[in-house]
């Protein structure tokens, strides 16, 4: 993946405009879109900028001269194409006094939608957030952060925020320890410092290695603490990140999945029939925790969204219930281990509904049995 360094001065005035709105109000993605106006998601929703149209033209006027030629060739030849941008702004990409006012990182897919060119950027925060800010429970950071070895899954939907509960994990774990860690990501979204005794190296996919699992087996061979896989898309990537974190290794990666249960048979399933035996022994033996992340708009318009997260802990009723492939009863399980800090997403709906922080529409829309919000 191609990271390119432009200047806001030579982009359209309404692509500069969008960006720069974008980033001062904290949006997550800039939608380029022929012949629609350019769109904005801010707090979850959709969000024209002005009610002019982009023209082919200015889109294609911007990829011709902040492309590669062999991206551009790439782009043409696929009709698609990822990569990570960094541009310099004067402004910043959300309202956090910290970040860097002259540098602004976005994701970059572009795509063809017949014979017209389209793009989606993904906002990067120039700085990593703190958990008080992404009301990330302080309790569950700790236990997370004590983790030796083993494998950690965060899960969610796209935009549920697993990027950034990585980088705040493990930006706490550079501060306070002696680590060294490796991160394989696609594209690198945030960039975090070696901090103290502790050494970082992030590795980008289709630029530094050219998979997941091929990152994956080269960082085993560089003396790691600790491994970040952005996520975990295939069998030879799940294989690996199973055997690193069997062999004392601690591995944090990513799933799209809405539930903690989701993430647990959708590792399994990556894995042909005939070995989920073998995955599920290994899964029972190296797993440590799945947190599932999900967004909620604000009871507060204009505010950012509410997280709200379902932790699962490996603890002995559930690695029997993933040995044993009895997967319908993990959410059973993780009802019954509220003693050792495992949480339902329903619980956890059901306490930002309590704390006024989301609507009951909201609520019910999420909760698995509208009817515990009565309770």
């Amino acid at each position: 993946m191609t990271e390119h360094h432009v200047t806001t001065q030579s982009l359209p005035n309404d692509l500069r405009a969008c960006l720069t709105k974008a980033a001062r109000q904290g949006a997550s993605d800039i939608h380029l879109i022929a012949n629609q106006c350019i769109t904005i998601r801010l707090h979850g929703e959709l969000v024209s900028i002005g009610d002019s149209l982009l023209s082919p033209q200015a889109l294609e006027s911007f990829l011709s001269e902040h492309l590669d030629p062999d991206d551009v060739n790439r782009f043409e030849t696929n009709r698609n194409l990822d990569l990570a941008m960094e541009l310099d702004t004067q402004e910043t990409a959300d309202a956090n006094p910290d970040a860097n006012p002259g540098k602004q990182r976005f994701r970059v897919n572009l795509f063809y939608s017949g014979d017209v060119p389209g793009a989606c950027f993904r906002v990067i925060p120039s700085v990593v957030p703190n958990f008080s800010w992404a009301n990330f429970p302080t309790t569950l950071a700790k236990k997370l952060c004590s983790f030796r070895n083993g494998l950690v899954i965060f899960s969610g939907v796209t935009g549920s925020g697993k990027t950034t509960s990585l980088a705040m994990v493990i930006q706490e774990i550079l501060r306070h320890g002696s680590q060294r860690v490796i991160t394989v990501e696609d594209p690198i979204e945030y960039r975090l410092p070696s901090s103290g005794q502790s050494l970082i190296s992030q590795r980008e996919v289709g630029r530094d290695v050219n998979s997941f699992a091929d990152g994956l087996k080269y960082a085993m061979r560089q003396d790691p603490n600790l491994i970040l896989v952005g996520e975990i898309r295939d069998e030879a990537t799940a294989r690996m990140a199973l055997s690193a974190a069997e062999t004392g290794h601690l591995v944090l990666t990513t799933l799209h999945t809405r539930d903690a249960k989701g993430a647990v048979t959708r590792l399994i399933d990556l894995f042909p029939n005939q070995n989920h035996a073998e995955s599920c022994s290994m899964l029972s033996i190296g797993l440590r925790a799945v947190i599932c992340q999900h967004l909620l708009p604000s009871v507060f318009e204009g505010e950012k969204r509410e997280l709200a997260v379902e932790v699962m802990y490996n603890t002995h009723p559930i690695a029997a219930a993933i040995r044993t492939g009895r997967f319908d009863s993990l959410d059973n399980a993780i009802l019954a281990g509220k003693k050792d800090g495992m949480v339902t997403l329903d619980e956890s709906v059901k306490r930002l509904l309590q704390d006024d922080r989301i609507s009951r529409s909201v609520a019910n829309r999420t909760i698995s049995e509208p009817s515990l919000l009565n309770g």
